[in-house]
């Protein structure tokens, strides 16, 4: 007997009970809250970190995707909100993280040897709730084993975060989630600054010099947002991409040296322009 579209309909909803809310009722598509990701140059690109959404970072190693984690971490637990970082190879810092910012009590660790607990771990953190920022962190595993994950397992986590608060972010050195997710940026490293002694006016490279800085850009690859900056056809001017953006990175001892310049007044300042300044 064929069935007819009424009765066709009642049996998909009672067969969806439970699952998917009106199945057959149109949802306006609205724009996600947005958070900062504590990094100025990244939240003129990208507007912030959507929640409700999966965010995918990708690059190299050292190519700055730690550095965002942790800088998101920061702002997130700054806000007394509940974090949790699922880190596949176990290679988390949370000496440095606490030094970014980051307060370690409101942050769940989860260390993990392998990509498949890692993926159960983080199933079932997403499906229990109660997270403002949840970060799995594929950055050290090999880029093949982490192209053997199937789509349907990104477009599960990605239905466990929809309709929430949670910010769902994911660290790789390629991008895997594809159009599950709804940002993703690719970082890379541009420039390194190293603290190098100057003999007779040039800079000498020793075995004793350390890392000052880095500079890293960061190309908006997909975004949930329209485009802010309009794409110019005049390739000769414009020779970057428009969703393209650059950020520092600073050592702490480097940041440290920039507060005690900036707090103390310079030495070749003259008495009588001290004295006219307001106490």
């Amino acid at each position: 007997m064929p069935w007819s579209a009424s009765s066709l309909r009642r049996h998909v909803e009672s067969a969806l009970a439970g699952r998917v809310v009106s199945p057959f009722r149109f949802r306006e598509a609205s724009a996600p809250v947005v958070v900062p990701t504590g990094i100025n140059a990244l939240d003129e690109l990208t507007g912030g970190l959507p929640r409700g959404c999966l965010t995918e970072i990708y690059g190299l190693p050292c190519s700055g995707k730690i550095s965002i984690l942790q800088s998101a971490l920061a702002v997130r637990t700054r806000a007394e909100e509940a974090c949790a970082l699922v880190d596949a190879q176990d290679s988390f810092d949370p000496v440095g993280a606490e030094k970014s910012g980051v307060e370690l009590s409101r942050l769940l660790w989860v260390r993990c040897q392998g990509i498949d607990p890692a993926l159960r771990s983080l199933d079932l953190l997403l499906h229990g709730g109660g997270f403002g920022l949840v970060a799995l962190d594929l950055g050290d595993i090999p880029a093949r084993l982490v192209r053997q994950v199937q789509l349907n397992v990104w477009f599960r986590m990605r239905r466990a975060v929809e309709d929430t608060s949670t910010v769902f972010l994911v660290l790789a050195q390629e991008t895997n989630a594809k159009s599950c997710a709804s940002l993703v940026l690719h970082v890379e490293k541009e420039t390194i600054e190293w603290s190098l002694p100057k003999i007779l006016g040039r800079a000498e490279h020793t075995p004793g010099c350390l890392m000052d800085g880095s500079t890293h850009s960061a190309e908006m690859v997909r975004s949930f947002l329209p485009r802010k900056k309009p794409l110019s056809i005049d390739r000769i001017k414009s020779c970057e991409p428009a969703g393209t953006t650059y950020f520092q990175l600073s050592s702490d001892k480097k940041a440290e040296k920039e507060e005690l310049e900036a707090a103390v007044p310079s030495a070749t300042e003259k008495p009588a322009e001290r004295m006219k300044s307001p106490s």
